[in-house]
């Protein structure tokens, strides 16, 4: 049975650190802190559609993505958890909105929402149409997104179908919403490469934060773990 969430924020008594608490620890104790809290990372529900998705007052975060791009990889690294987001074996054929629910003690203080991955080029161009209008309805609407992570492979860059995301995003980001670009599998790239295309990717991002990340060797696994749990916990 999925876990049922309340309108209403958690129990104070068993809520985690305050922002500001959590900020007074050092970097160190502060990853640590926030990557226990992504451990808590619990399947809620799945949706084929906006509808679909449950109501509450709760802070959600989005993973967004090109198909192959290691987004359900880096979740699942993420949460140290080796099978909490699915990789299809046929990218881009998952066309569900997942939820995870985030929190110590049974408490849910935040929601992780996993996107379909986009732009994989078996998927029939209806099923893209269709999920490309959901996607961007959500990040539209969906009130109590407070935050997206999209995954981008810096081999290839920003696709055009990323640019059309971010530009989805802009009026949101302008006022307020957390963004982050991830460059993710940044083990394949060298020093030079890495700095190039952390360069470019900052100049693309329209104002959003930009990380080299790697699952493979825990590259920025620290470092975006403790951002993921201060924007939450504002």
């Amino acid at each position: 049975m999925p876990e049922v969430l309340a309108n209403s924020a958690p129990d104070p008594e068993k809520a985690g650190l305050s922002k500001e608490a959590f900020a007074l620890l050092s970097p160190a104790d502060r990853a640590k802190y926030a990557m226990g809290w992504l451990h808590t990372a619990r399947f809620l529900t799945t949706a084929a559609q906006l509808h679909h998705l449950p109501a509450y007052d709760l802070p959600e975060i989005a993973f967004v993505g090109r198909s192959n791009a290691g987004k359900s990889t880096c979740i699942n690294v993420l949460t140290q958890q080796k099978r909490l987001a699915y990789a299809s074996k046929t990218p881009g054929r998952t066309q569900h909105i997942n939820l995870f629910a985030l929190g110590r003690q049974g408490q849910t203080d935040a929601v992780l929402a996993d996107l379909p991955g986009y732009g994989y080029a078996a998927v029939p161009k209806q099923d893209k149409i269709r999920w490309q209008q959901v996607m961007a309805n959500y990040l539209l609407t969906r009130d109590n997104l407070r935050a997206v992570v999209l995954m981008c492979d810096p081999r290839h860059g920003l696709t055009e179908l990323d640019d059309i995301l971010l530009e989805v995003l802009r009026p949101r980001v302008e006022e307020g919403l957390k963004f982050l670009v991830l460059l993710t599998k940044a083990d394949k790239l060298n020093r030079t490469e890495g700095a190039k295309a952390l360069s470019i990717a900052k100049l693309q991002a329209g104002g959003g934060e930009v990380k080299l990340f790697s699952a493979l060797k825990k590259q920025g696994v620290d470092e975006v773990a403790s951002l993921l749990y201060e924007w939450m916990h504002t």
